[in-house]
């Protein structure tokens, strides 16, 4: 981490407080301002009384999401960089993030090294030989689309089954697996 990124304020959305506080300690820890929010409204709130330069949002979050908030924050101030951290990635969402304006989009799990090297990696121009980007491997794409599926059914793992056409047993065991990092 360069001195400049501790000159930055951040400012991480995420509804899991363990999550949240653990990214707020170790940013600390690196001489960076923090505030924290658990949600949307409160995120505004922050964002209103002193504008964030950094900030971290979670996609799924009770109320408005994510990506309401980041138009939301771009709003209040539309040089704020935002990085979209969430535990259901997918390419869908990921360009929405993009096109919305954020800066970058991880998925969990993710440690502040990430967030850093995430923010640094947003802020590079773009490859003006239209450098080609790996397009996900199969493993990958089933796990996106499997963490979608069970999304849209708010968590019932059977319901999820049902709409993927497959047994109950069988998805609980590609649950239990790591997401390919692909």
């Amino acid at each position: 981490m360069s001195d400049l990124d501790a000159n930055h304020l951040y400012l991480l959305v995420d509804d899991d407080a363990v999550f949240r506080e653990r990214l707020a300690r170790a940013l600390r820890k690196r001489g960076c301002e923090v505030e924290t929010a658990s949600g949307a409204a409160e995120a505004i709130l922050l964002a209103q009384q002193n504008s964030p330069e950094r900030a971290v949002v979670d996609l799924r979050m009770p109320g408005p999401s994510g990506l309401e908030l980041v138009r939301e924050l771009l709003a209040i101030d539309p040089a704020t960089q935002i990085v979209v951290l969430t535990g259901y990635g997918s390419i869908a969402t990921a360009i929405d993030a993009i096109r919305l304006g954020a800066t970058y989009y991880l998925s969990k799990p993710a440690d502040v090294d990430d967030l850093l090297a995430a923010f640094e990696r947003g802020t590079q121009p773009v490859d003006p030989q239209g450098g080609q980007v790996a397009a996900p491997s199969l493993a990958r794409a089933e796990w996106e689309h499997i963490q979608r599926v069970l999304t849209d059914a708010d968590g019932n793992v059977s319901e999820a089954a049902r709409r993927l056409g497959m047994h109950r047993r069988s998805l609980q065991r590609k649950l239990q697996k790591q997401p390919p990092r692909d």
